[in-house]
């Protein structure tokens, strides 16, 4: 069901610039340069209905991030791993202080960089848990969204995320949004990414066969 019915897109960034940490496998894709953070953060400025986030804690997000939002007027929600933090190379208990006292969201992205579906007990209340704990603590104020990392989700995930009062989860399931909508897909920019292909990979509508192709993926993803 939807809240309010308007069309939300959700764009994510993860790394800009040159990381200055060791990536994981598969997460290089997901820097971009610095000058084209900039250019494709001009063009989403100028969509009322995008709604910006950034995953993993990285530090570029207060040092090159925040700067540009802030010179632009913009907000953004910025999920944290809450086991990267005062990691070098991630952002540190006062750069997420400073994110928030600049008017950003903080959600959770849990500890480790780990899939959520599938945990056992113990995986569960540190990554859902926990690190939530963790991050609200640092905020002074309670941490109720979440990004499930790599994308992972199913209907027992999703579930006991409820029971957990989440108030939106974030997914990569690369479509548009309902405003209000409980489960919030996004789209994640990579890096051969560029403003044009912005505009016409996520702002533009996609058609009619791509849309139902990409409500599939989630139903699946939700009923399994």
């Amino acid at each position: 069901m939807t809240a309010g019915g308007r069309t939300r897109i959700n764009v994510c960034f993860h790394g800009i610039g040159t990381p200055a940490r060791s990536l994981e496998p598969g997460e290089a894709p997901y820097w971009v340069a610095h000058d084209v953070f900039l250019e494709i953060l001009d063009v989403l400025a100028e969509e009322p209905q995008v709604h910006i986030s950034f995953d993993d804690g990285n530090a570029s997000d207060v040092q090159l991030g925040l700067p540009a939002l802030v010179e632009r007027d913009l907000r953004a929600t910025f999920f944290v791993l809450a086991g990267r933090l005062d990691r070098p190379g991630s952002l540190s208990d006062a750069d997420v202080k400073s994110l928030a006292t600049a008017g950003m969201a903080i959600g959770t992205h849990g500890m480790d960089h780990r899939p959520w579906r599938g945990l056992d007990p113990g995986g569960r209340r540190r990554e859902l848990e926990h690190a939530r704990r963790v991050l609200a603590d640092v905020v002074g104020r309670p941490v109720d969204e979440a990004a499930l990392p790599l994308g992972r989700y199913d209907r027992e995930l999703l579930d006991r995320l409820r029971r957990l009062r989440y108030t939106a989860v974030h997914t990569s399931d690369r479509r548009w949004a309902q405003e209000g909508d409980w489960l919030q897909p996004r789209f994640s920019v990579r890096d051969g990414d560029t403003a044009d292909s912005v505009r016409s990979g996520m702002l533009r509508r996609q058609h009619l066969g791509r849309r139902a192709e990409r409500s599939l993926v989630g139903t699946v993803k939700r009923w399994r």
